[in-house]
């Protein structure tokens, strides 16, 4: 059986699986569409959390960019995984407490304003519209390689099945459908890492085998591809080489983002009691880990193999030779993927062989003139494609690179069904039945949430076709978004008296300030050549657009209290509210409006 046959098997069988219990779990109403009727299990819900959580970036493109960065992108482990913490410890049991469906309605009660509500509306479906131009980045990434097709027919595919099972299924088809995605993705993401762990250290554990030895050179295996990697021009894979200032407001961008993704904490929304909402954000943390201590080794040790396979005699040898990519079976992953347009190589000087280092390096520019090259010759490498190419190209069973196939379909597809369930939230919810028609019925709040999302899909589909970056730095964009409008409100209505008009002010300027600085750099509304900066040469120091998130919060903060202090107090059942909130004992009802 070909390797395609099997891709169409996984990916049939999975695909299979997340609309049966779609229709299964179809929603009847909207607290099921909304809240999957509030009455998930903790531990059903902390896996479908991790699912919904451990996107396209996660799977698919963070490993990507460890391993073609090193420590420098630890950031992406350190910034998401801290930001869970905030968000179990600080966000979710309030939030459970409150007793609504959504992150806009506690903003518009709790600041006892339509306006606030209005706004907590815009900056969620900015960094939500933002979050899943990512995914679907992710999606047509996957699809493209593993149905041989084009990258944007992958897209296409794969908008069409996630208005298959998220449109009908709402939060409670979605709910059930993340936890077969969980199974799936960890998965398919852990089996190839222990497979070449031991290939290559001999450790079945990857974490512990990236600090092992490998078996084929003695060598710690860290130390060995440090040295291969400065051998060919890169950065030591293992020093720091960044800014460190930019680094630190990175890290904070992404951890308070995490932390007011509207997506994620609706989720703890599902559960009966505020006492579950505390062990579902325990049990997410457990089954995210499972995948984010597995990432560092995973981008290591890919790192590791493609150096090798392009330099099979060692870097003072000769590079591989165009003969062999074309007729060695362990060089087939290059063909493969070179069709979908993510993947592309040259031989620019015409002696047969394709020459892969940094032509940018000093040192390497010397050796390319006495060897006579002409530049590096891997012209192209995505680094969205490496964790879905790696079982290939370590020449895994066949079955495992089915298996990674449909694992890295789930990991987009959970997240972007998550996502488009926020958006269709806040319009339906919070824009028409709580502004346009207080009086809309159930039924027709259902459909204008079920119109919603398809419209969300057909324009993060269109803006996935041209992404402003790999999936990982598209997400980070959102969680920038995320994290200068949505966290700074969700934390001063749960732990301050700022009023109405501090809290409106404070978002508006987070939003605009940071929306406009990633504009500056990325383009406007993502338009390319656009951009007046890049991020290689930003427009305040060392920040890059990524970063900005955290000064955005800061800004929020700035001018929310300095509004809030020049204007009236909050009325004195607001007060009686918050106090409310913090008390950790039952859960309000949710209310309709």
């Amino acid at each position: 059986m070909d390797q395609f046959t099997i891709n169409l098997l996984f990916v049939g069988a999975s695909f299979a699986l997340y609309i049966g219990i779609a229709i299964w779990a179809r929603a009847g109403s909207t607290s099921e569409f909304y809240a999957a009727g509030r009455g998930v299990h903790p531990v059903t819900n902390g896996m479908a959390t991790a699912a919904d959580w451990m996107s396209a970036a996660s799977f698919i493109s963070m490993a990507g960019l460890i391993a073609f960065t090193g420590y420098d992108n630890s950031t992406f482990l350190m910034g998401w995984t801290g930001g869970y913490v905030l968000l179990a410890l600080l966000l979710a049991p309030y939030l459970r407490k409150f007793g609504k469906f959504t992150v806009s309605e506690f903003i518009g009660d709790r600041f006892y304003s339509p306006t606030a509500r209005m706004v907590a509306v815009i900056s969620l479906l900015v960094a939500s519209l933002t979050y899943v131009i990512g995914q679907m980045t992710g999606v047509g990434v996957a699809f493209g390689r593993f149905l041989e097709v084009s990258n944007t027919a992958g897209l296409l595919i794969g908008a069409c099945v996630v208005f298959a099972y998220a449109v009908f299924g709402g939060m409670k088809g979605v709910t059930y459908t993340q936890v077969a995605q969980y199974v799936v993705l960890i998965m398919a993401y852990t089996i190839p890492a222990v497979f070449i762990s031991l290939q290559l250290t001999g450790n079945p554990i990857p974490g512990l085998g990236l600090f092992g030895t490998d078996v084929e050179s003695g060598m710690p295996l860290l130390q060995k591809l440090d040295q291969i990697v400065a051998e060919l021009g890169f950065n030591e894979y293992t020093a720091h080489h960044g800014d460190t200032f930019n680094m630190v407001l990175f890290t904070l961008s992404l951890m308070i983002g995490t932390a007011g993704l509207p997506h994620v904490i609706m989720r703890f929304f599902t559960v009966p009691r505020v006492a579950d909402a505390r062990w579902s954000a325990g049990w997410a943390l457990v089954f995210i880990a499972l995948l984010y201590l597995t990432a560092p080794a995973v981008g290591a040790m890919a790192r590791l193999n493609i150096t090798e396979q392009f330099w099979p005699n060692g870097t003072s040898g000769e590079a591989v030779s165009v003969e062999t990519i074309e007729s060695d079976p362990a060089y087939d992953w290059m063909a493969t993927w070179q069709q979908t347009g993510l993947l592309g190589w040259e031989d620019k000087n015409g002696d047969g062989r394709i020459q892969y280092y940094n032509d940018a390096s000093p040192a390497m520019q010397e050796r390319a003139t006495s060897e006579g090259w002409e530049g590096n010759e891997l012209t192209n490498f995505n680094r969205d494609i490496l964790v879905l190419a790696n079982p290939e190209i370590a020449n895994l069973p066949s079955w495992v690179i089915g298996l990674v196939a449909a694992g890295g379909l789930a990991a987009a597809l959970s997240t972007a069904a998550g996502l488009l369930l926020a958006i269709s939230s806040a319009v339906s919810h919070d824009l028409i039945k709580g502004q346009l028609n207080p009086g809309i019925s159930e039924k027709g709040e259902l459909l204008s949430a079920r119109i919603a999302m398809a419209v969300a899909i057909a324009v993060a589909t269109y803006l996935g076709l041209n992404p402003p970056g790999f999936a990982a730095q598209t997400v980070a964009l959102a969680f920038g978004l995320a994290a200068a409008s949505i966290f700074p409100a969700l934390m001063m209505g749960i732990f301050t008296k700022v009023n109405n008009k501090g809290a409106v002010a404070g978002m508006l300027s987070g939003l605009i300030i940071t929306l406009i600085y990633i504009f500056l750099h990325k383009g406007w509304f993502f338009v390319p050549d656009t951009n007046s900066f890049t991020d290689a040469d930003p427009l305040l120091g060392t920040i890059k657009s990524t970063s900005f998130g955290a000064v955005g919060a800061m800004i929020n903060f700035a001018v929310a209290f300095t509004v809030s202090k020049m204007t009236a107090p909050i009325p004195q059942e607001i007060e009686e509210l918050v106090e409310s909130v913090r008390v950790p004992r039952g859960a309000g009802a949710a209310q309709d409006h």
